[in-house]
């Protein structure tokens, strides 16, 4: 049989919640690019894009 914790995650009545921890840069990152999908969606063109200039690049200068 399990015992009752007096001092529980649900707050009673008059109390306040217990202070929560500080989310992770990956959660706010992962929030902020649901937010703003156009933008990320840009950027990752983008860097698709240079990625492979830089690659084909290379490859024509090395052949």
């Amino acid at each position: 049989m399990k015992s009752q914790n007096p001092t529980s995650e649900v707050p009673q009545a008059g109390e306040t919640e217990p202070s929560k921890p500080q989310g992770s840069y990956v959660k706010y990152a992962m929030r902020n690019m649901v937010r703003k999908r156009g933008t990320s969606l840009k950027h990752f063109v983008l860097t698709t894009l240079g990625l492979l200039g830089i690659l084909i690049g290379l490859s024509y200068l090395t052949r």
